[in-house]
């Protein structure tokens, strides 16, 4: 491997972490900023929400703009937003301000994410599942130190320290990711994805079964893990303490699951490998429902957390892997906006059911029997023919 793309490489893995770290970093907060503000449980969900539907905003106008510029750009331009949307949130002076801050931090995630994935598949194509796999485990890296790093922040300053942190360091990210792509030569795959209309004509069913397969999971991922905390306080009788470093230990159960799931999405069959995945959180998230006991839900947790992580690359190597070059920046795009949308309203819906009245605990079931039924239904559809089940790793080991 070329020593300068690795040295590229390493620069998203370090702005990865960082653009993560800017979109989770609101679940920790969750219990200071309702103290801070008087938020209630729906509107401190609005605001995680925003972080994560602002993640999926730009998704589809960067897939336009990489019909246009190069991939770098992009990232850079997401690593600038950050910056300054950290920095904005940190003199928020109202809900408002915080939830607008939440927006823009996701912005530059999302933007980033749709740059970086198939630059980084393109760096080393003969490896797909395994490079997404470390860049999805430098990421995750992120989620696993947001609590620690609120907490340690809480211990001699305010919620307002925390994005001070975020501002200074993504500065520095940024810039080091915009000398090492100065003095490396990047691909050219993206050079013929000119048309967007044109990929998702060419793309759309595709498109379409990644959606379906992520898009309900993914809900139901992003509002378990953003209530988490609150969860296993108010249900399963944890101390605050104990609760935030359960969520730490959920995230941290995702650092190997990118690493193996990656690899193993360049070995197995995408689809049903998928669909293994997906079955496996359902089925651990409907056991934490029934389970007591700190080490029972510890064990349980533990599952939950490298499974569903497990899902983030075998899907990306599915879509990235699958795309020809002249359709892959473009169609993953799309793909990526629209399964975004989807998730984004996940902490909202599940804060406004409990609001509402309804136990988590049904909340959680309701919506895992839903995502089982959607797993029954794609089975179907590939036993008979009717999923896209390409790609080059496919291809490879045929």
């Amino acid at each position: 491997m070329p020593s300068r793309r690795v040295q590229v490489f390493g620069s998203l893995c370090a702005m990865v972490f960082l653009v993560n770290f800017g979109r989770v970093i609101f679940a920790p907060l969750v219990g200071p900023l309702s103290d801070a503000f008087g938020l209630s449980g729906g509107s401190i969900g609005l605001i995680v929400t925003l972080a994560w539907l602002g993640s999926a905003v730009p998704r589809l106008p960067a897939g336009y703009a990489l019909t246009k510029v190069p991939r770098h750009w992009v990232i850079l331009a997401a690593g600038a937003t950050l910056t300054i949307a950290a920095a904005l949130t940190a003199a928020a002076p109202s809900p408002l301000a915080v939830a607008i801050g939440a927006f823009l931090m996701g912005l530059a995630s999302g933007a980033y994410f749709i740059a970086a994935n198939p630059l980084v598949s393109e760096l080393f194509p003969n490896r797909v599942g395994r490079v997404l796999g470390i860049h999805g485990a430098a990421s995750q890296v992120a989620a696993v130190l947001a609590p620690l790093t609120v907490s340690a922040v809480l211990l001699v300053g305010s919620w307002r320290h925390v994005f001070v942190v975020v501002a200074c360091v993504a500065a520095l990210g940024t810039a080091a990711f915009f000398l090492a792509a100065r003095r490396a030569e990047l691909p050219d795959a993206g050079t013929e994805d000119r048309d967007l209309l044109a990929a998702v004509r060419r793309q759309w069913r595709l498109i379409l079964t990644g959606v379906v397969l992520i898009g309900v999971v993914g809900l139901l991922w992003n509002g378990f893990f953003n209530f988490y905390a609150t969860y296993l306080e108010d249900v399963k009788g944890l101390s605050s303490g104990t609760a935030n470093l359960m969520l730490t230990v959920i995230f941290a159960a995702g650092v190997p699951a990118f690493y193996v799931g990656g690899g193993l999405a360049d070995r197995f069959d995408h689809v049903p490998f998928v669909l293994a995945v997906v079955t496996g959180f359902t089925i651990g998230l409907l056991s934490l429902t029934l389970v007591s006991g700190l080490a029972a839900i510890v064990a349980v947790s533990l599952v939950i957390g490298f499974v569903i992580h497990c899902l983030f690359p075998a899907m990306d190597t599915y879509l990235l892997d699958t795309l020809p070059d002249e359709h892959r920046a473009s169609a993953y795009a799309v793909y990526s906006a629209t399964m975004m949308l989807i998730q984004a309203s996940g902490s909202v819906l599940i804060g406004s059911l409990t609001d509402a009245g309804i136990a988590f605990d049904a909340v959680f079931r309701g919506l895992a029997l839903l995502v089982l039924g959607i797993v029954v239904v794609m089975a179907g559809l590939y036993l008979a023919g009717w999923l896209p089940t390409g790609g080059k790793a496919h291809r490879r080991t045929a």
